[in-house]
């Protein structure tokens, strides 16, 4: 259990520390603003969509380890998949945090959530459940082309 915890911190903190597209989407077409008031995260996500794919993806703003760690790795498996495959991804990564603690995710839903997995030990804490989910909110609204903020309450 120690190596999953150890694992669980190394990926988070790499991800805080380096996060990958934390940059503006040149031709961005969809987008939206994420808020957490319990902990004060904020986050844009942008996206640029052709042809049904999510071509580019980046996000901006400012938040706590979690937070940051999450849509780092999110922004990584959305690149390229096609909207239906980006809101199935949503839905996992949702299902993985916010679904029964005590029901191990599947192994289909291991194998689509991949090492998004690594935030399953999240949902032991629930006030960083929404840290971890607030950008694929974000992304879900932005998917469907919503403008309006999203918030985790």
């Amino acid at each position: 259990m120690s190596d999953v915890r150890e694992l669980y911190q190394s990926v988070i903190l790499d991800h805080n520390k380096r996060p990958r597209n934390f940059r503006k989407v040149a031709g961005a077409n969809r987008r939206a603003d994420g808020y957490n008031p319990l902990c004060g995260d904020k986050v844009t996500v942008q996206l640029r969509v052709e042809d049904g794919v999510v071509r580019d993806v980046g996000f901006e703003g400012s938040g706590c380890a979690i937070s940051t760690a999450s849509a780092s790795m999110m922004t990584e498996s959305v690149k390229g998949r096609s909207l239906a495959e980006a809101e199935q991804l949503f839905q996992r990564f949702h299902g993985l945090l916010v679904g029964d603690s005590r029901a191990q995710p599947s192994a289909d839903a291991q194998a689509a959530l991949g090492k998004l997995t690594i935030f399953a030990g999240v949902r032991e804490y629930p006030a960083r459940v929404k840290c971890a989910t607030l950008v694929w909110h974000a992304l879900h609204s932005a998917l469907e082309g919503r403008a309006e903020p999203v918030s985790t309450e």
